[in-house]
């Protein structure tokens, strides 16, 4: 049994054939029905979010699980499969398992260390866990990606330093002002922009919001969203008595806030501190209003830097997480691996044990004075003997198999030495190759609906995700590191201070 994903991505297909792929939370079951009713798939999990949309399906014949998922894709997107396939990416087993663990770090996402796929990875798992087609490797394989992303996030600084205009605006504001709690912030413009500044804001909360729009009624839509209110243009002059923060991002095209207003508000504010932040272009204040006491005007180009500069802070964090992946990597190709001798062990325990029981009965008449309690001894005593035996080379097997010595065991030595019927696990195959899908021999195909077709591998999936406590967990016990990304190096407190004024300090 292996691992395969099959799917493309924002780098591999461009939106108007992803678009083609992209399965809604409402038509997640009946995708996952539909892909689990292939014959050469044991287990799927589909992830479909805007940026990808991928499977991942638990196999024992590769060859077979790919084709049989392309076709699928290539049904949904109304393309024929070999034009399709030159969007896919495929990965097999451990590069599988790299490839969900990277996902899942946000180091494959469009906007590196974002946190959104992390909880995207944990429904489309419990989706597929629902529905009744994720197994015992899919859980193993979703469960310690989970816990990789969690873990990157914790133990990294990866999905820190902001990394949009709009977030770097609110993010300024809160060390400028050292919280927002009872600050008012006027947002001028309600787009696009203004929206994320704005969700921004809530999630820091404590703040009052204000909206300015030329449209009121798009400005008050926006002001309710968050609890905040509206006001038109024509009141932006008020509004800048009263607000500490204002973020601009209009496409006005001329100031909408020159200097000579902020100077009457200032003369009105009686020397409270006012924060601009201009992420318009063109600039929707004034420049001359940065040079007044008291007022602190930040525009695009600043912020721009600061998100640049926490770009490469991630970039530098991005190295932690690959380190990181390489040990969660070889933990679950060492667990997946020992999957693959239970099978054996089950058969060597079971012949083991009639063996036993053969020979105890035959003692046991020629012994028959013994008492009843004679007879339980003897049989405690033949079984702890059993166990005793058969202990240190199950051991030594399991550690063998995850340590990549396992064909050694299976077929040099295990098998011929113990005389089994097993021949070994089923689906053992060389190392994983790459190339295209459909490369491998149609030889090694299983016949149609397996041997035990799709009820039967539902039951399997059932017993599975009831686990059976006969087999490690994935991963295990990892190293911690230390917390990282301390304050020195932030780029939003190494912005220039010319334009904090004299002061030092815009705390209130």
């Amino acid at each position: 049994m292996g691992v395969i994903v099959l799917g493309m991505n924002h780098r591999t297909a461009p939106v108007a054939v992803r678009e083609r792929l992209a399965v809604a939370g409402e038509g997640l079951p009946a995708a996952l029905a539909e892909l689990a009713a292939c014959p050469a798939l044991d287990e799927v999990v589909l992830l479909s979010t805007c940026n990808r949309v991928e499977v991942y399906a638990a196999a024992s014949h590769h060859g077979q699980g790919r084709r049989q998922v392309r076709d699928v894709l290539a049904r949904w997107a109304g393309m024929d499969p070999d034009r399709l396939e030159t969007y896919l990416y495929v990965r097999e087993d451990a590069a599988a398992a790299r490839h969900l663990f990277r996902v899942a770090a946000g180091l494959d996402s469009m906007v590196l260390g974002e946190s959104q796929i992390l909880g995207q990875v944990r429904e489309a798992y419990h989706g597929a866990a629902a529905a009744g087609t994720c197994g015992k490797v899919l859980h193993g394989l979703f469960q310690q990606a989970l816990a990789v992303g969690k873990r990157a996030r914790t133990e990294t600084a990866i999905s820190q330093h902001a990394v949009s205009v709009s977030y770097v605006a609110v993010e300024l504001a809160r060390k400028v002002f050292g919280h927002l709690d009872g600050r008012r912030v006027l947002l001028v413009g309600a787009g696009e922009t203004a929206e994320l500044a704005a969700r921004s804001l809530a999630e820091e909360g404590g703040c009052r919001l204000v909206v300015a729009n030329r449209t009121l009624e798009r400005g008050r839509q926006l002001a309710a969203a968050y609890g905040g209110e509206a006001v038109s243009l024509g009141e932006l002059p008020a509004a800048l008595d009263r607000c500490d923060v204002v973020i601009s991002s209009t496409g006005a095209g001329r100031p909408l806030i020159t200097a000579a207003m902020v100077r009457d508000a200032m003369r009105r504010r009686r020397g409270r501190p006012l924060l601009l932040v201009d992420i318009a272009v063109p600039r929707d204040i004034e420049p001359a209003a940065g040079r007044l006491d008291g007022v602190f005007l930040y525009d695009i180009d600043d912020l721009q830097a600061v998100v640049e500069a926490n770009l490469r802070l991630r970039r530098e964090e991005a190295a932690r997480v690959e380190a990181m992946i390489d040990d969660e990597v070889r933990g679950f190709e060492g667990w997946l691996h020992s999957l693959d001798v239970v099978p054996l062990i089950r058969s060597l325990r079971a012949k083991a044990e009639a063996m036993r029981q053969e020979e105890l009965a035959r003692a046991l008449r020629k012994l028959p004075h013994l008492s009843e309690r004679d007879r339980q001894v003897i049989d405690g005593l033949t079984r702890l003997i059993v166990n005793k035996l058969l202990n240190d080379p199950m051991v030594r097997l399991k550690e063998a198999v995850a340590g990549g010595r396992g064909p050694v065991y299976l077929d040099e030595a295990f098998t011929e030495l113990f005389a089994l019927d097993e021949p070994g696990p089923a689906g053992r195959r060389p190392a994983p190759q790459a190339g295209p899908a459909g490369a491998e021999s149609a030889g090694a195909e299983p016949a149609a609906g397996g041997p035990e077709g799709t009820a039967g591998r539902q039951a399997r999936r059932g017993q599975a995700a009831a686990g059976d406590g006969a087999e490690p967990a994935p991963g295990g016990g990892t190293g911690t590191a230390g917390p990282a990304g301390s304050a020195s190096g932030d780029p939003v407190l190494a912005l220039p201070r010319r334009r904090f004024g004299e002061s030092g300090s815009a705390r209130a």
